[in-house]
C-alpha cells in the first residue's frame, strides 16, 4: 500500500491558445488544459460537478476535443505531435490511436454516419476522415475539401442534414460543402472586408438546430452573422450596443428555439440574443477576463426535489476578486432566461457552469494555471498560502485549506521558472523569468516593485531569497553567472560558471554560504565571506547536468543534488565526497525536498512523472508517487506542518500529499505517553540505519519546550500540536477549535481562523453578526479594500444579506433603503406584526418558490416559514445556508408575526422542531462533506451540534484513525464507545513486527481490554519465550497455564472461555475445532443471530497465522475462511458496506465450491439471499417479489438492528480525487479502481483501499481464501 496519501489537488484552468478546447454531452462537460483533458460529471446525489477524471496520453499541447454525439461514453482529441486519441470516458482508457495527423488538427469533429469515424483539418486542409474501427478502417480524404486559399480555424457538420459541413476562416469567409450541391469555397465574408486583403478570424461558427440552413457565424471584429448557407445571404447582423466589443464565443440554447448566447473577447460579458431581434436581450458581465468558450449543456440539470445537495458555499463569487457579483436584471424586466447550464471557458483559464435561469454560478474554478508550473512554495509565516510560479508568466497565490487562488501576479513576464518568498511576514515574493529578469511581487500591493536586469535577456533559472539574511537575493542564468544582490539592487557577487547555472541553494546552517549546480555537471560551493570569486568546494560525480541543489536543514554540511542523468547524489562538505547516490528515476531529476523534521527523508521528482521517498540512511526508496500526468518540477513542504508536501508538475497541477504515514507511529507513541526518547532525538541517533523515526526539527522542539511550561490540560494541548503538526489541511485545526469549545474553552481564546471554518452553533450567530457589522462599516471608510476589493455597494449587499438571514429585518431594510431597494424593504417591513401581509406574502412566497426564485426568501423570513424556507435551501444545495436560518430560529431571532399573546407552549414546541431541523441540516452538510472525500470536516459539523459519536464515526469511516484516537482520548468520557474502536483499530494495524508493544499500548488505553489483549496475543508469532513475556506484560496466563485453563473451562461449559485459552496455548487449533462446531451448531438451527456467532468467529481468527495454514488443519481453515465470509457479508449488510456485500457473498460461494467441507450453508441459498437484498435495498433493481420481501425480512432478523452511527460506507481521503496512476483494475467489480489502491498478498490482485477497510472491518481474511488477514489501516 502507498505510504505518501494524496490529500489535494489544485486543477488546471482551461487552456486559452485553441478553440475547440470545451465540449458537453449529458451529464458531463470536459475542457483542456495544455497537455490534460479535465472531466466533469454530475454527482447525481447531491445535484453539482465533480470532477472526475484527468486524461494525459498527449505529450504536445492539445488543440481540440469532440464528444460523439451518438455516444455519451466516446470522446476525441487532438494535439500538436499530430496525435489524435479516441478515449471511453466511462472506462477512462484510449479506445484507439491515430500516430500521424499529417499536420496539427486545427478542429476535430465526429462525423454524420455512424459513431465510427472522426474528421479533422489542419490549416489549410485537406478534411481527413478517420474511421478507427469497423470493416474498413483507415484514413481517406474528403473528395471536395481540401485546396483551400485560407487557414482553417474551425469546422462543424450539420447535426442533421447528413454530409453537409461549414469551415469558418482566418480571412472571414466560409467554405460549404453538401452532397449532391456545388461546392462554395470562401463565401459570405463580412461586407466591410469585400475587395480588401484583411484579415478577420471567424471565432464562432454554429448551425441552428432548428434549419437544415441557417447558421449562425461571428467575426472577431466584424460581429455575429445570421446566414443563409444555401442562398448565400447574411439574414440578420446582430448589432452590439458598444463598437468596443467583440464576440469570442457563441452557442445556441437548446431548451430555447431561436435562443442563443455570446461570451465577448475583452470582458466577461455574457449576452443574451434571439434570431428575432438584431440586438441583445440582455447582457451579464460575469468576470473581469474576456470570454475563451462557451458551450451549454443540451439538457438542463433536474432539481432535485426535497433532498440534500451540494452546499454552494459561494453561490456568485469565485475565491477572488476576479468574479463578479450575480447580475441584476436589466431594464428589460419582461425577459427571462430559460433554464440551462452554460460552461464558461476564459482567457485567464477560468472554468465555470452558469445557471442562467438562476443567474449565478453552480460550479466556479478560477484562474489555474493553464501551463507548465515549474515551482511552488509555501510562505514562511503561513503555511496555509501556497506560490506557485509557471510557464503562463504568473505567479499565483493558493490557500491550501479551500484549494482557490487568493492572489495572482500581474502577469506577461514570459516563463516564470522559479520563486522565492521572502522571509517571515514581508509579504513579497521574488520571481525569476526566460526574457524579463527578475522581479520582487508586493503581493499585498498587488503589484511588481522591484525589477533585476543584471542578467540581460538571459533566462533566470533559479531565485533564492536568503532566510538568515533577508536583504541578499541570489539569482542563477544561463548566462553562465550566479549573482547576488541586496533587495535594493546592489551587486554583492558575480561568480562566473564555465556553463549554464540551473539551480542554487542557501545553506540553512550558514548565512554566507551558498551551492549551484551547474550544465557542467558539477556542484559548486561559495562562501560570501570573503571576496574571492571562485568556489571553496566543487563536487565532481554526476554524469550530466546538475540541476537544483539542496542543504539539509538538519545535518550540517550535507547537501543533495538532482542531475540530468536521473541519480540524486548526497554530498557531504566536511569530507569532501559523495556519501550516497539514489538510482531510480529513469529520466533527468527537477524536484528536491529534505523533510524539515526526520533528517534522513529525501523527496525527489523527476521527467519520469513520479516522485520517490528516500531514506537517504541507506539509500532505499521508501515509496514511488505515479499520479502526475506529467514531469515533477516543484516540491515544498512548510516548516510548521512537515509532513504535508506539495508538488508541481507539466500536467499543470498542484497536489498534495501527507507523509505522515511513512512516520506513523511517532503519532501513536505520543498518544501512548512513551518517553520523549521515543518521540524526539538529535540527527545522531535518528540516522541509525533500521533506527525508528524521530523528530529532530524545530517545530518538535518548539512543542516540547511549550509543554514544558504547562501545569493543566498537558495532554490536551500535547496531542492537539502534535496532530496539527502531522496532518495535513483541510480542517484538523477547525477540528480541534470545536473539541476545545465542547471542553469549555474560553471564547476569547479562539484563534481568528474560527469564524472562518465550521462553527459551533452557539457561536454561528455571534461570528455572523459580527462579520455583517464589519461590512456596514465600509459606509464610514474613505476608501475601499485595495486591488480587487468589493466596491462599497457589494459590502453593504454582503452585509444586508447575512442580518437577514439571522433575522435582524429592521438593520436588513435600512441597509437595503440605503442601497437604493426599496420595493424589497417595503415588502419586508410589514411582516413583523400585519396577518394581511403575512397572507399576502406566504402567497407571493409559494409564487416565487415555483420560478426557483430567491427572491421569495426575505417573505419566508418576514412571516416565519422557517421550514419552508429550510426545504427551498437544502432542495437548492444551499447547505449552509440552511444551518445559519435554522440556527437563527433555534436562538429566537427569526419568527412568525404575532397576531395575538404570545403562547409559551406554542415557542417551546416551534424551538424543539427548530433543533431538530438544526441537527437535520447539520448531518446532511457533513454527509456532502464526507462525500467529497472531506471526513475531518464532516466531522466538524456534528461537533458543532454537540453530536460527538457521529464525528468520531466520521473520522473512523474516514480512516483518519490516529485523529480519531487523539480527539477522543481529550474529549474523554463524552465518546467512550467510539474511541474504544478506533484504538482497536490502531491495534490491529500495528500488530506487526516491529511494534506489537505499541499495540499492545493501545489495547491497554480501553476500560475493558481482557478479550482484546487476549486476541493480540493469540496472534503474536514469537517464540515461546517471547509469547510468554508478551502474556505477561498483557497480564494473562502463561503457555502452560492457558492450556490447562482451557480444559477447565469446557469440563465446565464456558465454551467461549475454552476457545479464548486455546487459542493463547501452545496448541491453538485445538480451539478451532471446538469454537467451528459450535457455530456450525447454531447455523443449523433456526433462531441464530449475527451477535450470537459472530464474537466467537472474531475471536477464532486471531489464531496465529503460521499454525492456520499447515497442511494439516485445511479442512478446518476453510470451513473458519467460509463462517467468517458468510459472517461477514450479514454484518456488510447491517452497516450498509453495499459495495462489498455481492464481494463477500461471491467470495463465500467460491470457497464452498472448490473446498471439501461440512458446513450448514448452501450456494443456492447464498444466492437467494443476496438477490433478495439486492431487490430490497439497490435503488437500480428491480421491484422486490413476495418472496423476495420474506426471504430479506428473514435476514434482518438475524442481522438484527446495529448500532447506526458506524452505519454508512468508508470514504478516505483522496478517494474522489482523479490521479494518472489509476491504472489497477478492482478484482471485486473488474472496474478501475479510483483514489487509493489496496494491493492483496499476491502483489497482483487489488481493492480499492475503502473496500479493503470495508471488509476488514467484517471479515479479517483476505478475500484470496489464503488464511492471511488483511490489515489496510
Amino acid at each position: 500500500m502507498a505510504k505518501v496519501k494524496q490529500v489535494g489537488l489544485l486543477a488546471a484552468g482551461c487552456q486559452p491558445w485553441n478553440k475547440d478546447v470545451c465540449a458537453a454531452s449529458g451529464d458531463r462537460f470536459a475542457y483542456c488544459a495544455t497537455l490534460a483533458i479535465y472531466i466533469y460529471q454530475l454527482d447525481q446525489q447531491y445535484n453539482e460537478f465533480k470532477l472526475r477524471s484527468i486524461m494525459s496520453e498527449h505529450k504536445k499541447t492539445i488543440t481540440a476535443i469532440s464528444w460523439c454525439s451518438d455516444n455519451p461514453d466516446l470522446f476525441a482529441s487532438a494535439s500538436a505531435d499530430n496525435l489524435l486519441i479516441i478515449w471511453n470516458v466511462a472506462e477512462q482508457k484510449t479506445v484507439a490511436r491515430l500516430d500521424n495527423t499529417k499536420g496539427v488538427p486545427a478542429s476535430v469533429s465526429w462525423c454524420w454516419n455512424p459513431a465510427d469515424g472522426v474528421a479533422f483539418v489542419s490549416q489549410r486542409g485537406p478534411l481527413y476522415i478517420w474511421v478507427y474501427r469497423g470493416p474498413d478502417p483507415g484514413v481517406t480524404v474528403h473528395k471536395e475539401a481540401h485546396s483551400f486559399l485560407s487557414d482553417i480555424c474551425l469546422f462543424r457538420w450539420h447535426p442533421t442534414k447528413k454530409g453537409k459541413l461549414v469551415f469558418g476562416h482566418t480571412d472571414g469567409s466560409l467554405s460549404i460543402f453538401q452532397p449532391g450541391s456545388k461546392t462554395q469555397k470562401h463565401v459570405l465574408r463580412p461586407e466591410s472586408l469585400e475587395g480588401t486583403d484583411e484579415e478577420d478570424p471567424v471565432s464562432a461558427l454554429e448551425w441552428d438546430p432548428l434549419s437544415i440552413d441557417y447558421l449562425l457565424v461571428s467575426n472577431l471584429h466584424n460581429g455575429i452573422r445570421l446566414v443563409d448557407s444555401e442562398a448565400l445571404v447574411c439574414i440578420t447582423s446582430f448589432c452590439f450596443p458598444s463598437a468596443a466589443a467583440s464576440v469570442q464565443c457563441l452557442a445556441w440554447v437548446p431548451s430555447a428555439p431561436g435562443m442563443f448566447i455570446t461570451g465577448d473577447s475583452q470582458i466577461g460579458v455574457l449576452r443574451v440574443w434571439n434570431v428575432s431581434r438584431s440586438t441583445p436581450l440582455d447582457s451579464f458581465k460575469l468576470k473581469k477576463t474576456g470570454f475563451h468558450a462557451l458551450h451549454v449543456l443540451s439538457s438542463p440539470l433536474a432539481k432535485k426535489a426535497q433532498r440534500s445537495c451540494s452546499p454552494s458555499r459561494s453561490q456568485h463569487t469565485s475565491s477572488t476578486s476576479e468574479a463578479v457579483p450575480p447580475p441584476t436584471l436589466s431594464q428589460n424586466h419582461s425577459f427571462s432566461l430559460p433554464p440551462g447550464h452554460a460552461v464558461c471557458c476564459f482567457m485567464d483559464g477560468g472554468v465555470g457552469l452558469y445557471d442562467m435561469g438562476s443567474k449565478k454560478w453552480d460550479f466556479l474554478r478560477d484562474l489555474g494555471h493553464v501551463e507548465t508550473i515549474f515551482d511552488c512554495k509555501f510562505k514562511p509565516d503561513d503555511p496555509n498560502l501556497l506560490a506557485t510560479a509557471s510557464f503562463d508568466g504568473t505567479i499565483k497565490i493558493w490557500d491550501t485549506n479551500t484549494l482557490k487562488a487568493v492572489y495572482t501576479s500581474p502577469g506577461n513576464e514570459g516563463v516564470v521558472y522559479s520563486l522565492s518568498w521572502a522571509p517571515g511576514d514581508l509579504n513579497c515574493i521574488a520571481g525569476a523569468t526566460s526574457r524579463n529578469g527578475a522581479f520582487i511581487w508586493d503581493v499585498r500591493k498587488g503589484k511588481i516593485i522591484t525589477r533585476f536586469n543584471e542578467h540581460g535577456k538571459n533566462g533566470i533559472f533559479c531565485i533564492s531569497w536568503s532566510h538568515k539574511d533577508s536583504k541578499r537575493i541570489a539569482t542563477c542564468s544561463a548566462d553562465g553567472f550566479c549573482i547576488i544582490r541586496t533587495i535594493d539592487g546592489k551587486i554583492l557577487h558575480k561568480y562566473k560558471h564555465p556553463a549554464a547555472v540551473f539551480g542554487c541553494d542557501w545553506s540553512q546552517n550558514n548565512k554566507d554560504m551558498i551551492a549551484t549546480g551547474c550544465e557542467d555537471k558539477n556542484v559548486r560551493v561559495y562562501y560570501l565571506a570573503t571576496s574571492s570569486d571562485q568556489p571553496l568546494k566543487v563536487f565532481i560525480g554526476h554524469l550530466a547536468k546538475v540541476f537544483h541543489v539542496r542543504w539539509s536543514p538538519l545535518r550540517e554540511g550535507i547537501l543533495c543534488s538532482g542531475s540530468d542523468d536521473g541519480t540524486v547524489r548526497i554530498w557531504d562538505y566536511t569530507q569532501d565526497a559523495c556519501i550516497n547516490v539514489l538510482s531510480g528515476h529513469t529520466a533527468p531529476v527537477r524536484g528536491l525536498m529534505w523533510n524539515t523534521e526526520v533528517p534522513y527523508l529525501l523527496i525527489s521528482g523527476s521527467w519520469d512523472y513520479t516522485i520517490r521517498v528516500w531514506d537517504t540512511r541507506d539509500g532505499t526508496c521508501l515509496d514511488t508517487v505515479y499520479d502526475h500526468g506529467a514531469d515533477v518540477y516543484g516540491l515544498t513542504c512548510h516548516q510548521s506542518r512537515p509532513f504535508t508536501m506539495a508538488s508541481c508538475s507539466r500536467d499543470s497541477t498542484v497536489r498534495l500529499w501527507s507523509l505522515t504515514p511513512l512516520i506513523s507511529p511517532l503519532l501513536l507513541n505520543i498518544l501512548t505517553n512513551q518517553p520523549w526518547e521515543k518521540i524526539i532525538g538529535n540527527t545522531d541517533t535518528a540516522m541509525v540505519p533500521g533506527s525508528p523515526p524521530l523528530l529532530c526539527g524545530k517545530v518538535s522542539r518548539d512543542i516540547k519546550q511549550e509543554l514544558d511550561k504547562l501545569n493543566l490540560d498537558i495532554k490536551a494541548k500535547k496531542l492537539r500540536w502534535f496532530s496539527e503538526c502531522f496532518l495535513p489541511p483541510g480542517g484538523s485545526s477547525n477540528l480541534w477549535d470545536l473539541v476545545s469549545v465542547i471542553n469549555g474553552q474560553d471564547d476569547s481564546l479562539l484563534p481568528p481562523s474560527y469564524s472562518k471554518g465550521v462553527m459551533h452553533m452557539k457561536h454561528l450567530l455571534k461570528f455572523k453578526t459580527s462579520e455583517a457589522q464589519e461590512l456596514t462599516i465600509v459606509k464610514m471608510s474613505k476608501f475601499g479594500g485595495g486591488i480587487g476589493a468589493p466596491s462599497k455597494e457589494e459590502r453593504l449587499k454582503e452585509a444586508a444579506d447575512i442580518h437577514l438571514r439571522l433575522g435582524q429585518i429592521q438593520r436588513y431594510c435600512e441597509l437595503m433603503v440605503e442601497l437604493g431597494q426599496w420595493e424589497k424593504a417595503l415588502s419586508v417591513a410589514p411582516g413583523v406584526s400585519m396577518k394581511y401581509w403575512k397572507k399576502l406574502m406566504q402567497r407571493r412566497a409559494d409564487q416565487l418558490m415555483a420560478e426557483d426564485n430567491d427572491d421569495a426568501i426575505p417573505y419566508c423570513i418576514a412571516t416565519g416559514e422557517i421550514k419552508k424556507l429550510v426545504t427551498f435551501f437544502t432542495g437548492k444545495g444551499q447547505l449552509l445556508e440552511a444551518l445559519l436560518i435554522a440556527q437563527a430560529a433555534c436562538e429566537g431571532n427569526i419568527h412568525a408575526p404575532q397576531s395575538s399573546p404570545v403562547n409559551h407552549t406554542t415557542n417551546d414546541v416551534d424551538n424543539r422542531q427548530y433543533q431538530s431541523l438544526l441537527h437535520k441540516v447539520c448531518k446532511e452538510l457533513a454527509e456532502w462533506y464526507f462525500q467529497d472525500g472531506c471526513c475531518v470536516l464532516a466531522a466538524c459539523c456534528h461537533l458543532a451540534v454537540d453530536n460527538i459519536e457521529l464525528a468520531m464515526a466520521s473520522l473512523i469511516r474516514g480512516n483518519e484513525l490516529e485523529l480519531a484516537a487523539c480527539v477522543g482520548t481529550v474529549l474523554g468520557e463524552t465518546a467512550p464507545q467510539s474511541t474504544a474502536y478506533c484504538l482497536e483499530l490502531l491495534a490491529r494495524k500495528y500488530m506487526t513486527t516491529p511494534t506489537w508493544e505499541l499495540s499492545a499500548d493501545l489495547l491497554q488505553m480501553i476500560p475493558d481490554n481482557y478479550i482484546l489483549l487476549a486476541k493480540l496475543c493469540a496472534f503474536y508469532p514469537g517464540s515461546d519465550t517471547e509469547i510468554n513475556q508478551l502474556h505477561e506484560r498483557c497480564r494473562l496466563p502463561s503457555l502452560e497455564e492457558c492450556k490447562a485453563l482451557a480444559e477447565a473451562a469446557m469440563s465446565e461449559g464456558d465454551l467461549f472461555s475454552a476457545v479464548k485459552f486455546h487459542l493463547l496455548s501452545s496448541e491453538p487449533e485445538n480451539a478451532l475445532r471446538i469454537g467451528i462446531d459450535h457455530v456450525k451448531e447454531q447455523l443449523a438451527g433456526p433462531d441464530w443471530t449475527v451477535d450470537i456467532v459472530q464474537p466467537i468467529l472474531e475471536l477464532m481468527s486471531y489464531i496465529r497465522t503460521d499454525c492456520l495454514i499447515m497442511a494439516k488443519l485445511t479442512e478446518v481453515r476453510s470451513e473458519l475462511l467460509i463462517l467468517c465470509g458468510y459472517i461477514g457479508g450479514l454484518l456488510a449488510i447491517r452497516r450498509q458496506y453495499c459495495s462489498i456485500v455481492p464481494a463477500l457473498y461471491e467470495y463465500t460461494s467460491q470457497l464452498l465450491k472448490r473446498r471439501e467441507v461440512c458446513v450448514p450453508l448452501k450456494i443456492e441459498q447464498l444466492s437467494v439471499e443476496l438477490d433478495a437484498w439486492r431487490a430490497c435495498t439497490q435503488p437500480n433493481s428491480n421491484p422486490p417479489s413476495e418472496c423476495q420481501r420474506e426471504e430479506f425480512s428473514c435476514l434482518k432478523k438475524r442481522i438484527q438492528p446495529a448500532d447506526s452511527v458506524l452505519q454508512g460506507a468508508d470514504y478516505v481521503t483522496g478517494s474522489n480525487m482523479p490521479s494518472h496512476s489509476d491504472v489497477e483494475l478492482s478484482c471485486f467489480t473488474g472496474h478501475k479502481i479510483q483514489g487509493p489502491v489496496f494491493l492483496l498478498e499476491d502483489g497482483k490482485s487489488a481493492i480499492s483501499l475503502n473496500d479493503a477497510l470495508m471488509w476488514a472491518k467484517v471479515n479479517p481474511f483476505s478475500p484470496l481464501g489464503t488464511g492471511l488477514r488483511i490489515n489496510p489501516f
